[in-house]
């Protein structure tokens, strides 16, 4: 008997015909939210208190659930079912329920194993995984509670995700078409209030763009996770969880990009001409502001001319008064990129923060990207609820006696179609801890500061050139606040003050020390957790809610480690960027992740479907998963190497990696041959020999890690050579 032959993953990818697509299509039309009738559609505005019947608010948390509670009703009825408090508030007309999820109760899942997977369908999050199980209550009381409602409200947070939570909530356990919206950007009982007295009718286009966010993840996380998972478990029969993503792995390559430079990197010596002039009895340190010198010798010369000509003549002198205009608001990530400065918190902690301090009702929503406030905030009234706080009465009296009581922020250029900045609510804070408090008080100085007068400062700058030699210049400069302005409110921008005297043009200034100082070439920039992010806004990839996340994700998958308050790739991290560099580029790009978040925006504004996004990536994805399946084994050799599960057969005499040539993987041969070419100019400058130089150059700090490595080894690799 003919046993049929199992079909390879590349026959099933290239038979995935128009009509296999008909029928996913089909397939996901039955599992997942996309069909809402036209009735659901329109466009409404309401007022709760003309809703008439059951009317059951779902908010995204607990706290929140709480705070709508109390905005509603003075004295809610708290009550329990299944251990989750919910909460009862009767009116004229009916009963208002608010209840409350956990944040996402439901994501994509499939019963399919092995890749590729284009079948999944939205799954409660404690039927996927056994960290989610505390989700379970939350839905079969949320079940209950929903049953036989006459409206449904989603009042969980007013962005993507918060759209998408209390969708799938509603269209699991009640009515898309008795469903309404709240929109609200701080849980006060003012704001809240108003909200709910202009319900209105869902926000179809943001709950389309998360909907579409979920499943572009999920396909393409999926996918190529499981494909990396399969081609290890070919190669060594190891089974290991890696992960991959549509966001996360060019975050990835970004990171492991930018360590290699600094691992492969080799300082170069070079001299400064360090300067002391006299002028009124101070002594002033002037700056060399021409190219650095790179040998010793003419250094010493240049400074041996310097010191018997014995000064320095006045080039040009400026005196300048300036205004320093203050900042706007923040947006979170001007929040979490001053907080890093300041405090040295990560993004994901200050996030943290921050959305803790917005369930306490302490501040407007964090989530945003604008540096806007909107002239319809109460602004007054905020500064006198501040201002019974004491380490504000002061600032605020100041500030109200500077504006005259006309209340006028500073608007930046970044917006948000959903939030303003973030700004504090007056709500008076209670039992804050330490790190909640350094927060909090960067939110409220840096909004004090938005209303603030400039800043006035003086600047002096001095020019001074070698007679001998004008195209020598050296430069001073000096600095000095003349009026405070925004800087009372928000002291952590202070410029440094330095005295400067005035000089004349032609004035000839004596000097009083002059000396050469031996620097060298400075490394790539180091890596931090909010440069990472920066970058992930700079290049439009990632949301604000999610950059933190994501990159917390990489250290937990064990790709990033942190080094003395620096990010740097694992060799895991590093195995995975060069695979997919090598087999797998697409999935690297920048441009492929930065095209598919334009196209869900596309979705967000009403452009473009759902379907044909998804649909386009799917298409993507198939094309890629057919390159990479022909390499696979290969593929998974590498990774099997990287974790250790294979011995390569020529392995690196320096390391585990697998051997590349001369007994080195290619990074340790990388360097070796960096160390070769670098010594003909360190030669030149230093007049060192070879061992001198290697001698030199491992000392130093900045030498890349890769570099020192093949020094300390240099011998057994000379005798390699040899060999």
């Amino acid at each position: 008997m003919k046993v049929k032959a199992k079909k390879s993953i590349i026959d099933y990818i290239l038979s995935y015909s128009k009509k296999q697509e008909k029928e996913h299509v089909k397939a996901e039309e039955k599992t997942l939210p996309r069909k809402v009738t036209e009735k659901a559609k329109i466009k409404i505005t309401r007022n709760i208190w003309d809703l008439t019947g059951k009317i059951v608010v779902i908010a995204e948390k607990p706290k929140a659930a709480n705070k709508i509670a109390l905005a509603l009703s003075k004295n809610p009825i708290r009550k329990s079912i299944y251990g989750i408090p919910y909460y009862m508030i009767k009116t004229k007309n009916g009963l208002i329920i608010v209840a409350s999820a956990a944040g996402h109760l439901y994501g994509l899942h499939t019963d399919q194993y092995g890749y590729p997977v284009f079948r999944y369908e939205w799954k409660p999050l404690y039927q996927i995984g056994h960290k989610a199980k505390h989700t379970k209550k939350f839905i079969t009381a949320l079940s209950k509670l929903c049953s036989n409602a006459d409206y449904y409200v989603n009042a969980c947070d007013y962005d993507i995700e918060g759209s998408v939570i209390g969708y799938l909530i509603i269209y699991f356990h009640g009515d898309l078409e008795k469903s309404l919206r709240a929109k609200f950007s701080s849980l006060t009982i003012g704001e809240l209030r108003e909200s709910f007295r202009k319900l209105t009718s869902l926000d179809w286009e943001m709950i389309e763009a998360g909907l579409c966010r979920h499943e572009l993840d999920w396909i393409w996380g999926i996918n190529i996770s499981r494909a990396l998972m399969s081609s290890v478990k070919m190669a060594s029969g190891k089974r290991v969880i890696l992960s991959a993503g549509r966001v996360q792995t060019p975050t990835l390559r970004y990171i492991v990009e930018k360590d290699i430079e600094r691992r492969l990197f080799i300082p170069l010596p070079q001299y400064s001409l360090s300067i002391n002039i006299s002028k009124n009895n101070y002594e002033i340190h002037v700056e060399y502001k021409g190219k650095a010198v790179e040998t010793k010798k003419k250094a010493k010369e240049i400074i041996k001319d310097i010191k018997n000509t014995g000064y320095l003549t006045v080039k040009k002198y400026e005196e300048k008064k300036y205004w320093l205009n203050p900042p706007p608001a923040f947006n979170l990530g001007d929040l979490q990129e001053e907080a890093a400065r300041i405090y040295r918190f990560s993004p994901y902690k200050t996030q943290s923060i921050a959305e803790k301090l917005y369930l306490d009702a302490l501040i407007s929503y964090p989530r945003t990207n604008s540096q806007k406030l909107p002239p319809t905030l109460n602004y007054k009234g905020i500064m006198n609820k501040l201002s019974r706080i004491n380490n504000y009465k002061e600032l605020i009296s100041n500030l109200l006696v500077e504006t005259r009581g006309v209340l006028k922020p500073v608007q930046g250029p970044k917006d948000d179609p959903a939030h303003p900045a973030i700004y504090p609510t007056g709500v008076k804070p209670k039992d804050l801890g330490k790190d909640e408090w350094k927060i909090y008080d960067l939110i409220v100085r840096r909004f004090l500061a938005a209303f603030a007068s400039r800043a006035r400062i003086s600047h002096r700058i001095v020019y001074l050139e070698y007679p001998k030699d004008p195209s020598m210049v050296f430069m001073a400069s000096g600095r000095k606040i003349l009026e405070l302005g925004w800087l009372r409110y928000y002291p952590f921008s202070m410029p440094e003050e330095r005295f400067l005297p005035r000089f004349q043009h032609g004035e000839k200034v004596k000097i009083t020390k002059a000396s050469i100082r031996k620097t060298y070439t400075k490394p790539p920039e180091k890596i931090s957790r909010i440069k990472i992010l920066r970058w992930m806004e700079n290049v439009g990839i990632g949301t604000e809610a999610t950059r933190a996340r994501i990159i917390e994700i990489l250290f937990n998958r064990k790709y990033l480690r942190s080094v003395g308050g620096r990010v740097e790739a694992t060799d895991l991290g590093l195995g995975i960027i060069e695979v997919l560099m090598e087999y797998f580029p697409e999935i690297t790009s920048v441009s492929l992740t930065r095209y598919f978040e334009g196209e869900m925006e596309k979705i967000r504004l009403g452009i473009r479907r759902r379907d044909e996004v998804v649909r386009d990536a799917k298409n993507t994805l198939i094309k890629l998963i057919v390159s990479f399946d022909k390499k696979k084994y290969q593929i998974g050799k590498t990774l099997s190497y990287r974790l250790g599960y294979l011995t390569p057969t020529n392995k690196c005499m320096l390391c585990n990696r697998e051997a590349y040539k001369n007994n080195l993987c290619k990074y340790h041969y990388q360097a070796l041959n960096t160390i070769v070419k670098t010594y003909e100019e360190w030669k030149r400058r230093e007049g060192v020999d070879w061992d001198k130089y290697l001698s030199s150059i491992k000392k130093l700090k900045s030498t890349g890690k890769w570099i020192v490595e093949v020094i300390q080894n240099f011998e057994k690799i000379k005798y390699s050579h040899s060999k």
